[in-house]
Parts: structure tokens; sequence; C-alpha cells
């Protein structure tokens, strides 16, 4: 039969519980610098240490399969201020957030200009974008204005897993 194309369903259609849900390919994305400059007082700041922070990213819709990122950060001391910090991850996620800048924007527009309530956008970000939000978040999202720190982002990454190389990652 020729036409248009065939249905075929949403394989985790009717899932009813989170673990369920297909584990996500994980792909890596490094922000582990040897050197950086204070944000204090700007001299050069050598790396302390390094820490992975894993955050959940849209989907890929080609292959069905959620995206997670483990972000690789470092943390640096300055000599001069005597302090440490960690470098800047706001342009990729918000501070404390487990998820990117991208689902969040996404999340929102869903639910702010669609006019989905949060229930039926949770879903709809799963299935059109293979990335899990529960409906509670998505609610805190949108009555924050979608920005869970004081200010907006200005820079992005590129793309899903820009600079990334596909591994796995443990758990959600």
């Amino acid at each position: 039969m020729f036409g248009p194309g065939r249905y075929v369903s949403d394989p985790t259609e009717g899932i009813v519980n989170v673990k369920d849900l297909p584990v996500p390919t994980c792909m890596a994305y490094d922000r582990n610098h040897k050197h950086t400059p204070c944000p204090r007082c700007g001299g050069r700041a050598p790396r302390h240490t390094s820490g992975q922070r894993l955050v959940h990213d849209l989907g890929d819709v080609s292959s069905g399969w959620p995206v997670d990122l483990l972000v690789t950060y470092s943390s640096h001391y300055c000599a001069h201020c005597q302090k440490h910090f960690n470098i800047d991850l706001s342009d990729v996620v918000p501070p404390g957030s487990h998820y990117t800048h991208r689902v969040i924007d996404l999340a929102v527009r869903v639910v702010v200009e669609d006019g989905l309530p949060y229930r039926p956008a949770s879903w709809h970000l799963w299935r059109d974008h293979r990335v899990f939000v529960p409906f509670a978040t998505l609610q805190n999202w949108v009555e924050a204005g979608g920005k869970k720190g004081a200010r907006a982002h200005e820079r992005r990454i590129s793309g899903v897993g820009a600079g990334g190389i596909f591994g796995v990652c443990s758990g959600r």
C-alpha cells in the first residue's frame, strides 16, 4: 500500500513509572581548563581539582533515546584572592538545575505559548523531545518565568553534545 507513511506507536506509551523509561545516551561535555581568569581579580588561577555533573538535555529524536550531558568542570584556586571557584557553567545549565537552558526554554514555551496544562506538557516533552520533566518542575519554571537564576543566559552550547563523545552514564 502506497501513501505518505504508516502509523508507528510510541514504544514508551503507557509507561507509568519513570524508572521504566529508556536509559539515556550520555554525551561528554568538557569544561576542564588548566587555567582560567579569576572572576574577582582577573588574575590567572590554576586548576585545583575537577568534578562531573550530570544534566538532562533534549533527546535525540532520530534514535528515540533521551540524552544526558556529563559535564566535566574544573575548580580553580586564586592565590591572590585566596578563593576557590568553579568554572562558569551558566551558559549550559542554571546553577542548581538538573536541566539545560534548552530544556527549560522549550518547556516554558510549550506551556505558555501552546497553552498545555502541566501534565500533558510533561508527556509532550517526552513524546516529542525525549526529555522527562516532572509536571511540578514545569509548574515551578512557568511560575518563575522560566528562569532559575537572577540573570538570563547569554551564551549557549551550539547543539546536543557540542564537542561531546558518546558514552555511558550510570543511572539517571
